[in-house]
């Protein structure tokens, strides 16, 4: 019940209105890091001319590569579809052709929604808040109307399902995909595909005479050479990369090459293409550049993690150098070994280094990747999972750390989970798999987290069985996970399942079953059943009344949550009788300044205003707001939640003078704190309108209506329900001032939209006729 006002309020109905705000002129604003381009970078004049000509606003252009095999030991990509898309964007930006350039690692639906919810907050010039999933539904809902010119960038993109619904589109906007599949086309809306593959004969030899601009001499050869590698971009940048950094000509390249080359085929009884060639001889050389020959460990550890890019720290942590560099002499494992390393690795093509991305510092090319797991032994692969699983935990900030950190680590234990599941359960190094569940629940990312937990629930019990203490735990994450995500129906039967596997086990009275039964009656409750909640929860707190209460557990919890099923089953008055006695407790044990007596007391004056005593509600609305902003200070969330709560409890009580004044000062905190175009400003602005509109002030809430019905329908569409409740009311308030006509068009034409948009039997469409029949029996 101590939740800021979700709804925005009038005299004939509600709708939850969240959106962008008014548009406004804003300076230029880059989010997300744009990969460096390489070195001696083609702007491929002949394979792709005319590039940057063809990215018009409203155009998407899709940059693939040729999926077909040619070799048997070969792996799709390498082209250069990442790098020209970096051009693409820093061209634009520099030419002043787009005001907003978003850069989107979009190899999940997780990373989608995170690079687009830190997007949205870099747009608004403010700190993000709330779940990702609201974010990025506001971003793609303001990139559809703004004015501004913008380029959304998605790299790497590896299924039509990550981007369902997302797809950001608008008459203002550019939009550039890359990706290796071609089962993503069939979601993209017009697309223009290209195709990038192998460099032109003339391209192709100006890269590699650039990149060989050092020695002169190095060059002899250098016609032959790119035959021999067909001109490959990959190919070529690993090639150049190791006679640069050896005495070798092209010549000499050559013959290493060739040789190479005849023994992979002998081995795999095919011929390799020339990037699966390249990128051993690049290995060989890399060892050469440290002692101790580090380079191949560290190529193992890096091709477990995310190709797209792995937070630098993670290969300075003890877990990684220990592995990559060993234990010399009794010494600790020593970061600067592991770091040239990296270099090493670097220097000859194998990987790239971007020190200011802290995020996304090491990136290593997809095809590396593919070719070095597969020839990585298994011994070597399993250690290496090891100490990857240990290096990810080790560098994980306590506190999630920032989005797009967060989001680099979960791709990095996704990437480990897909690369080596089996070492890691036999291990016992799972625990990075539980974390990154646990950081996309904390980062509101319902949809993946259900996914991941569901997945990991899965997992565990097939390798640890279906007792297993972390069978159990990953069973009760997804049960959590599927309540945040609306998924109500199988939570109750997860958490049913827990109650009846404990009690079966240890008995009804034992703590680890109460706690079960705790949480199957916040299930219940969370999905509309409050009756059932109602005898589950008694249950658990007449147990915890007779024995030992389980650790985690705090009965006074326990009651304010049975004090709501009582309200949500309507017994107000058990609601109310429990909820006081709740805070009477939390008062003497923890005093009236303690932040959960102050959320006691905030539940107490919600379940007295469902209950219907307004009187009560506004009297401990009232100390509430005012210990929260002593305490915590007038700008902490649950001072605005409180100030929200009192302000309809107010309203409720038609004191409409005294509820006025706070939802302004609500308006103008949400503004000055989060900026004119949030979510939860627009909402303040609509709560104060249907408070305009009740006190008769019409003229104002009619234009706060008028804003806010624009908001919405840049951030979730005419057709939403939002939306159109509040074209419903906004025709009220038209009534109201003697615009009859403009009143019944507009409630006409939503009732039309209603039928057209909304399942049949909506309660909106309902409300709307009744009101058009309301106003033609006037």
């Amino acid at each position: 019940m101590d939740t800021d006002e979700a709804t925005v309020q009038s005299p004939l109905l509600a709708a939850n209105s969240s959106g962008p705000g008014d548009e406004r002129t804003a300076l230029a604003v880059r989010s997300g890091a744009v990969p460096p381009l390489a070195d001696s970078f083609s702007a491929r004049p002949e394979t792709a001319p005319g590039l940057a000509d063809a990215l018009l606003p409203g155009r998407l252009i899709v940059l693939t590569g040729p999926e077909a095999r040619r070799q048997r030991y070969d792996w799709p990509g390498g082209t250069g579809k990442t790098q020209l898309a970096a051009y693409l964007a820093e061209s634009l930006w520099r030419a002043r052709e787009v005001e907003l350039l978003v850069w989107v690692t979009a190899t999940s639906r997780a990373s989608v929604l995170t690079g687009y919810a830190e997007a949205s907050a870099d747009w608004a010039g403010a700190a993000p808040t709330g779940d990702a999933e609201t974010a990025a539904a506001h971003f793609v809902g303001r990139l559809a109307t703004t004015g501004q010119r913008w380029l959304v960038v998605l790299d790497g993109v590896a299924a039509p399902t990550d981007l369902e619904g997302l797809w950001p589109q608008g008459p203002a906007g550019r939009v550039v995909v890359t990706t290796r599949s071609p089962m993503v086309l069939s979601s993209t809306p017009n697309p223009l595909v290209l195709s990038i593959g192998a460099f032109s004969s003339h391209e192709a030899l100006t890269y590699l005479m650039a990149r060989l601009s050092t020695d002169p001499d190095q060059r002899v050869g250098a016609v032959d050479l790119l035959e021999d590698l067909g001109r490959e971009p990959l190919a070529l940048a690993q090639a150049s990369a190791t006679i640069a950094n050896s005495g070798l000509t092209c010549r000499d390249y050559r013959d290493l090459f060739a040789r190479r080359k005849d023994q992979i085929a002998q081995a795999i009884g095919g011929e390799p293409s020339a990037k699966a060639v390249t990128w051993t001889l690049s290995v060989e050389q890399a060892d050469q550049l440290v002692p101790g020959r580090m380079a191949q460990p560290c190529l193992a550890l890096a091709v477990l993690l995310d190709c797209h890019g792995i937070p630098g720290d993670v290969f300075s942590t003890p877990a990684a150098c220990e592995f990559i560099g060993g234990r010399g002499n009794g010494e600790a494992p020593d970061p600067k070994r592991s770091g040239g390393a990296l270099r090493s690795l670097e220097r000859t093509g194998l990987l790239t280094i971007d020190p200011a991305n802290a995020a996304r510092t090491v990136r290593v090319h997809p095809v590396v990747q593919a070719a070095a797991r597969s020839a990585t032994p298994q011994p070597m692969r399993a250690r290496a999972a090891r100490a990857a699983a240990r290096a990810l935990l080790q560098v994980w900030p306590a506190d999630g750390g920032q989005p797009l950190l967060a989001d680099a680590l979960r791709s990095c234990a996704a990437s480990l989970q897909q690369a080596a599941a089996e070492s890691l359960w036999a291990a016992g190094c799972h625990a990075v798999l539980f974390q990154a569940g646990r950081s996309l629940d904390s980062a509101g990312l319902s949809g993946p987290a259900v996914a991941h937990w569901r997945s990991l629930a899965a997992a565990s019990e097939r390798a640890l069985g279906p007792g297993h203490q972390d069978t159990l735990l990953a069973a009760d994450r997804l049960a959590s996970a599927l309540l945040v995500a609306g998924m109500g129906a199988e939570a109750v039967a997860l958490r049913q399942r827990a109650v009846e596997a404990r009690a079966g086990a240890k008995g009804p009275d034992h703590p680890g079953t109460i706690a079960a039964r705790a949480d199957l009656g916040q299930a219940l409750l969370a999905a509309g059943r409050p009756a059932d909640a109602i005898i589950v929860l008694e249950a658990a707190l007449a147990a915890c009344g007779r024995g030992p209460v389980p650790d985690g557990l705090d009965p006074l919890v326990l009651q304010d949550t049975l004090s709501g099923a009582y309200a949500g089953d309507g017994r107000h008055q058990d609601a109310i009788r429990l909820a006081r006695r709740t805070l009477a407790d939390r008062e003497r044990r923890q005093g009236s300044g303690h932040p959960d007596t102050m959320a006691a007391r905030a539940h107490l004056a919600g379940v007295c205003l469902a209950g219907g005593r307004a009187k009560d509600a506004i009297v401990h609305g009232k100390r509430t707001l005012e210990d929260r902003a002593r305490v915590l200070g007038p700008d902490h969330p649950d001072t605005l939640a409180s100030l929200s709560a009192l302000a309809t409890a107010y309203q409720s009580a038609r004191r409409l003078k005294d509820a006025i004044p706070l939802y302004e000062r609500r308006l103008e905190s949400r503004s000055r704190l989060q900026g004119a175009d949030h979510p939860d400003t627009i909402t303040a602005r609509g709560n104060l309108a249907s408070a305009y509109h009740s006190a008769g002030r019409l003229a104002a809430a009619i234009q706060l209506y008028e804003q806010t019905i624009a908001s919405c329908q840049r951030a979730h569409g005419p057709d939403h329900p939002d939306t159109l409740t509040l074209r419903a009311n906004l025709a009220q308030a038209y009534y109201a001032v003697g615009r009859l006509s403009d009143a019944v068009t507009l409630l006409r034409a939503v009732a039309a939209d209603c039928e057209r948009a909304l399942p049949a039997g909506h309660p909106l469409t309902k409300t709307v006729r009744e009101s058009l029949q309301a106003i033609a029996d006037d």
